[in-house]
């Protein structure tokens, strides 16, 4: 059987089998010689099968000239020199640099586009569509107080209602802010309280704090007017927001000129780009600024306080100068000074035996007053200094009437900001002291304050804050209940724990 196939393959393919043979040899011979040994070998190699029969003439014709015809491998060169390397090392840095810069420039153009208000780009972006420029923020204070010991009556803090023997948890303030540039021309501002006193009663309930337009009258928005329930811009500790300041309250000596810090009005503010600029710095960069009133500030208003009407059509007149410096170095100090003039209708009730309301001028009581303001921000160490004096209601020693009296006061604090691996930390201490009629308190009671406070915050992250404040009250009057007498020594602590939204 054996015998059978091998004739049969010999004799049908002979031809087939040598064109294999020569084409895999020719293809080796390729891939595995140089130029020249590849040549010299191909022939020599169809020579030997052509001579043995393996190829016919006309297959090795065909083979020589598909040989000459088969591109060889190039011949091996040198590697390249250590110069040559480098040449090339450079090319490629070069063509690097070049894409750099050329991202760059792109960066650099597109920042031109994007930075700025007044940018075209944003403005035609957000053409007609005003509810894109309104952002929505606030804060929340939720605080413990506990009186720990003290001598005469219950010791009463007018600007903290959970300053209670009797009280334990509160939430201080509950504050909601709508605000941005609708126009070029015209910044809305409007913030409710959602835990405001209502009407002296000792309730709580949603009021309305600010609600104002600032009108710009140029482009810079250096120039502009302020109209609507606002800030009264009197001292630099009741600008400040409560969101920023160390001390649970501000220091009686200026909150008494303008409780509730607000009042209805119009002002007319100054300010160039460069302080505009440090006054939004010192509050972004947790230097604890009072915000933008402008570096000079000029107005009237109202003068009876926050969401009540005049009692007496005739306005209070203020004028405000306040200038941010930047030293060498980057260190920030602002220094300023304040004044008002009016003419203030205190709240009267009956008191005393017999019970009789007391007595105040016709058309409101003399109330002015003047103060300046130093300020060394800390970066890291800072100080604040604010002093006022002045005249206002102050009930008599009789309790039988109510007239303009000499008043003075201030406070001076220390601080020290510092930023650790667990957040940020704030320790302060401050010197309060007042005396002086409380014009806003019921028969404007005389009032004397003298206390000091300890205390820190720590902010592990920048939305949560917690202080810790004790408070040594040397002296402190009672305004809320008569006969208005003082307590003394009083020590206290307060708690607060802020978020910030």
């Amino acid at each position: 059987m054996h015998e059978t196939i091998r004739p049969q393959l010999g004799h049908k393919q002979p031809g087939a089998f040598r064109k294999w043979l020569a084409l895999a040899v020719t293809a080796a011979c390729g891939w595995a010689l140089t130029a020249s040994a590849a040549d010299e070998a191909m022939l020599k190699l169809l020579k030997v099968l052509r001579d043995r029969g393996s190829l016919t003439e006309q297959e090795y014709k065909d083979l020589v000239k598909s040989s000459e015809q088969t591109p060889v491998a190039p011949a091996l060169s040198r590697p390249p020199s250590f110069e040559d390397r480098l040449a090339a090392d450079e090319k490629v840095l070069q063509r690097i640099e070049s894409d750099l810069q050329q991202q760059r420039k792109a960066v650099s153009e597109l920042k031109g586009l994007t930075d700025g208000t007044s940018s075209a780009l944003v403005r035609n972006a957000l053409k007609d569509k005003w509810y894109e420029h309104i952002s929505l923020r606030g804060y929340v204070q939720f605080r413990f107080n506990h009186v720990f010991s003290r001598n005469g009556p219950e010791l009463d803090v007018p600007a903290d209602r959970t300053v209670r023997e009797t009280d334990s948890f509160g939430i201080r303030r509950g504050r909601f802010i709508l605000s941005g540039d609708v126009t070029d021309h015209l910044y809305l501002y409007g913030q409710s309280d959602y835990n405001a006193s209502v009407g002296g009663t000792g309730d709580t309930g949603l009021q309305m704090r600010d609600l104002y337009a600032d009108i710009a009258l140029d482009k810079d928005k250096e120039f502009r007017f302020r109209v609507g329930q606002s800030k009264v811009p009197f001292g630099w500790s009741n600008l400040q927001s409560s969101q920023n300041r160390g001390p649970l309250e501000r220091p009686d000596a200026l909150n008494s000129a303008a409780e509730g810090e607000r009042d209805i009005g119009v002002y007319f503010m100054w300010a160039s780009q460069e302080a505009r600029a440090r006054f939004k710095d010192l509050v972004r960069l947790g230097l604890k600024g009072s915000g933008d009133y402008g570096v000079v500030a000029v107005g009237a208003y109202s003068g009876q306080g926050p969401n009540r009407t005049d009692s007496n059509g005739e306005p209070h007149v203020l004028a405000r100068a306040s200038y941010p410096f930047k030293l060498a170095g980057g260190q920030f100090f602002e220094l300023g000074a304040h004044a008002y003039h009016g003419r203030f209708v205190p709240t009267v009730s009956p008191i005393g035996a017999p019970a009789l309301a007391p007595v105040a001028a016709g058309g409101g009581v003399v109330d002015r007053r003047a103060g300046i303001n130093a300020i060394w921000y800390p970066q890291p160490f800072g100080v604040e200094a604010e002093w006022n004096v002045g005249e206002g209601p102050e009930l008599s020693p009789n309790f039988r009437n109510i007239t303009s009296e000499f008043l003075h006061g201030g406070y001076v604090q220390l601080n020290y900001r510092q930023m650790t691996s667990y957040g940020l930390l704030f320790p302060f201490s401050r010197w309060n002291f007042y005396d002086g009629g409380r014009k806003f308190g019921g028969n404007a009671p005389a009032s004397k304050i003298n206390e000091v406070d300890l205390g820190v915050e720590w902010s592990p992250w920048p939305e949560v804050e917690l202080t810790l404040v004790y408070t040594r009250s040397f002296e402190r009057t009672n305004t809320r209940t008569f006969p208005y007498t003082t307590t003394e020594d009083a020590n206290r602590v307060g708690m607060q724990l802020q978020w910030n939204f």
